[in-house]
């Protein structure tokens, strides 16, 4: 039970000699005329007892305490219950009450809660990667209850998302004797005052961000006609000065200047979302995503705002407002929750320009199996000679980084000439595919659908066959045809002796480190595909191709007809190009730079490797067909295979399908049709069918 005497006990004192959930102590410390960290301290401690006090229920028997929590009906939560007590002390000890309302009273009047309406959660003057540092010094640095900014003190009032559902509860009843505590201490307190601040505030960031070249540029026309970010700060400084008037039409008009910004806030919103229409179509850049989804939280604050001040029960709205903010805040002190968010669209650009391009490698009928097989072939017949190649850079005896440095060029080279010549590799399919791949599964609800991203799937899985066939068929012979020419020409000098052939056979055998390698290209593949949707992204943001075809200094060197084919080939090739010479690079300066740190990591590329294993053949001889260890290498070429696909298509797969935000929520039903087509059609996963099959119409 409280004393009827109020005690001259400090904040320290209380705090030293009593428990700190002992109530009498708390209110006891509620001094006006300490420190402002301290005041501010006392409320953070007031938000803690609610939260953390023990009830008198709590110190009752056991049996006790177990019915009371499953007594019916009981769902009011914990702190509202001891908000209720703590008032019901306020109203039974004038003196408590005096002292924590003059404190209380002084808070709100010291603090800047402009700063936490308009500023809370939002980014002035800064783009992604400053808000990115923003949120990492919050993650770092300890905050101090030192600051009259309300914004800064929010995170030590609420730190817990979970408050936001105990303030919720606060019945109407409470509210009010809370206001009838706390409004008597300052009944010249004009609690709008900030809010109509805020709203300023935010109205000015709008309209700002609305004229900014990066968002204005991309608008709809058809939007802008009316200027509504050019209205906006003008109509919301209207909407103050009608509400201080006390003008006997005032709230008439106040709610009419009220409506009337409410539908330009409509408007600017769709404004904003008309940038990301552009954006699917020109390029993504996250920085214009950044503050497109900021200015629609602004107008979204301010709607918020206008409905606290407007409202007949404007206690109720605030409590609304602090608990969405408090919601927000756990997740605007989250810097992965900021880029999955600013990155998603990013990623999808990227999937679906890997999409674009992966529908080329996917086989439907005969003819485009038979065309893959022949593409792959000549991509093996050149990626023979790139073997043969990287053992002769081997043989050179360079420095570890420039030995990765001719081999990666070499394999980029490679890559380029296969590209230029439209031949293909096998292990560059499934990264480009697997965007294609979840585009089919926008919509798996129906029978059809799901057949036909079945399809899909076996189309896929005899294109990829062919690849790997196509590029060991040939890799192999021409390995040795060059091995045998030069051998000829060289007097049997050749670079790769027989102890150099047989570390190979070693290094390549399955049951050495070879699966790990192979999954690692795996990760390689898949990174070089995203590496080149990101490029083509960046190509088609600056409108590059648009500049090869118009500059004026372009088409006087190159003339206006060769400057159109040169944007247009530019634009189909420039993703090629890139995935190529990234993977190549990758291929032969990853493994140098991870043993650099000290990493036991290399490449396993399945036609690279088979080249190496043939080349090894040439030398040791055919003896080595009867060797177990030879055997251990061809299942590692197989294994290598298996998994530079698997691995690159399941990764790309992946982002494919957050990016589009697709849960597989059909997932069994397309397991089972993919069992059932291999059980009724097992050859059709590897015998092309002489005509492709056509998708059934939904009825």
């Amino acid at each position: 039970m409280l004393s009827s005497n109020r005690p001259p006990v400090t904040a320290s004192a209380s705090r030293d000699a009593a428990s700190p959930w002992d109530l009498t102590a708390l209110l006891n410390a509620a001094d006006p005329k300490a420190s402002l960290a301290e005041r501010h301290l006392w409320v953070i401690r007031l938000l803690e007892w609610l939260r953390h006090a023990p009830l008198e229920r709590d110190s009752a028997p056991r049996r006790l305490r177990l019915r009371a929590r499953r007594a019916p009906g009981d769902a009011t939560p914990t702190p509202v219950l001891r908000l209720k007590h703590m008032l019901g002390v306020l109203e039974r000890h004038p003196e408590h009450r005096a002292g924590t309302a003059e404190l209380l009273a002084l808070f709100m009047h010291e603090v800047d809660s402009a700063a936490l309406l308009a500023d809370f959660g939002f980014a002035p003057r800064m783009g992604l990667w400053g808000e990115f540092g923003r949120r990492l010094r919050a993650r770092v640095l300890p905050l101090t209850p030192a600051t009259s900014d309300l914004a800064d003190l929010f995170g030590l009032l609420f730190p817990r998302a979970g408050d936001a559902d105990w303030l919720l509860a606060v019945d109407n009843e409470t509210l009010a004797r809370i206001a009838a505590i706390v409004a008597p201490a300052d009944a010249g307190f004009d609690w709008r005052a900030p809010f109509f601040d805020a709203i300023m505030f935010l109205a000015s960031a709008v309209r700002a961000a609305g004229f900014s070249p990066a968002l204005r540029q991309r608008m709809s026309p058809e939007l802008l006609v009316d200027a509504p970010f050019r209205q906006l700060a003008r109509v919301a400084e209207q909407v103050r000065e009608l509400a201080e008037t006390d003008a006997p039409d005032a709230r008439v008009r106040l709610l009419v200047d009220a409506q009337y910004l409410r539908a330009l806030l409509d408007t600017c919103r769709r404004c904003a979302v008309s940038v990301h229409e552009h954006l699917e179509t020109h390029g993504v850049s996250v920085d214009v995503v950044f503050d497109v989804d900021q200015l629609l939280e602004r107008t979204h604050r301010i709607d918020a705002l206008l409905t606290c001040v407007l409202s007949p029960e404007p206690g109720r709205e605030i409590v609304r407002l602090l608990a969405e903010l408090i919601r927000s805040a756990d997740e605007r002190r989250s810097i992965r929750a900021l880029f999955s968010q600013h990155y998603s669209l990013l990623a999808r650009k990227v999937a679906e320009r890997s999409a674009a391009t992966g529908e080329h490698y996917i086989t439907r009928d005969r003819a485009e199996y038979r065309a893959m097989l022949r593409a792959a072939i000549g991509g093996g017949a050149v990626l023979g000679v790139t073997t043969l190649l990287k053992f002769m850079i081997g043989g050179a005896a360079l420095a570890a980084f420039w030995n990765g440095l001719a081999a990666g060029l070499n394999y980029a080279a490679a890559f380029v000439l296969i590209q230029v010549l439209h031949f293909t590799v096998a292990t560059k399919q499934p990264a480009m595919t697997a965007p294609a791949m979840a585009e089919k599964l926008g919509d798996v609800s129906t029978d059809i659908a799901v057949a036909s991203f079945v399809d899909e799937v076996a189309n896929l899985i005899r294109s990829q066959s062919a690849g790997i066939i196509g590029n060991v068929l040939a890799v192999v012979p021409v390995v040795l045809l060059l091995q045998w020419l030069l051998g000829l020409g060289s007097g049997g000098a050749w670079p790769l002796d027989r102890t150099h052939a047989e570390h190979t056979l070693h290094s390549l055998s399955l049951l050495g480190p070879t699966p790990l390698y192979a999954a690692f290209t795996g990760v390689l593949l898949f990174t070089s595909s995203m590496i080149a949707g990101w490029v083509e992204n960046w190509f088609v943001w600056h409108r590059l191709d648009s500049a090869i075809a118009w500059n004026p200094k372009i088409v006087a060197r190159l003339g206006a007809a060769r400057a159109q084919r040169w944007a247009a080939y530019s634009r189909a090739s420039v993703s090629g190009f890139t995935s190529n010479v990234s993977l190549g690079l990758m291929l032969g300066l990853v493994p140098v730079i991870a043993a650099f740190f000290g990493l036991a990591l290399d490449v396993r590329h399945v036609t690279l490797a088979a080249g190496q294993l043939a080349a090894s053949v040439g030398v040791l001889g055919a003896d080595v067909l009867h060797r177990s260890d030879f055997w251990w290498c061809v299942a590692g070429v197989a294994a290598t295979g298996v998994l530079n696909l698997a691995v690159s298509f399941f990764l790309a797969f992946r982002v494919a399908l957050r990016s589009r935000g697709i849960r597989l929520a059909d997932r069994s039903r397309i397991h089972r049709a993919i069992r059932a087509r291999l059980w009724r059609e097992p050859a059709s996963f590897v015998v092309a069918p002489a005509h492709a099959r056509i998708a059934p119409v939904e009825p």
